[in-house]
């Protein structure tokens, strides 16, 4: 009974694994094979003439172009402040090591210390409660 169960366990996680490698495999649909499929789809709701097909098929793919290099220009851009965002921590890290070097043993534990009620201190939010990260709002806009 219990190398049935292990035998079904590994069937039933080989399949998912399986299923979830599939899934990730898809790839999007390039701006022509989008303004293709919605010029269709128009065409056949709006029973559009050849003429007015091509013409908004045109309208379409260049709408779709426009829309892929804005998304591939935030994709650019959220990449660089992720790339900025971990050079900054590297710095933050070489300085707390810098200036671990300096301090005695006490100094470091009242320093850690200090860090610490900073961290919480971070973390208030304007009615005095303390909030973990991942429970604040987050603001509309970016930064």
């Amino acid at each position: 009974m219990k190398n049935l169960t292990i035998a079904m366990l590994l069937v039933f996680m080989t399949g998912i694994t399986a299923f979830a490698q599939e899934t990730k495999t898809k790839e999007r649909p390039t701006a022509e094979e989008r303004a293709q499929k919605q010029t269709e789809m128009m065409a056949e709701k709006l029973e559009l003439s050849d003429a007015q097909k091509a013409q908004i098929l045109a309208i379409n793919l260049e709408n779709a172009k426009k829309r892929e290099a804005e998304m591939e220009a935030r994709k650019a851009e959220m990449e660089a402040r992720r790339e900025e965002m971990k050079m900054m921590r590297e710095e933050m890290k070489a300085q707390d090591e810098a200036i671990k070097e300096v301090l005695t043993e006490e100094q470091r534990a009242k320093w850690v210390e200090l860090k610490e009620s900073q961290r919480d201190r971070r973390g208030r939010r304007p009615g005095g409660e303390i909030r973990e990260r991942g429970d604040m709002p987050h603001r509309k806009g970016g930064n």
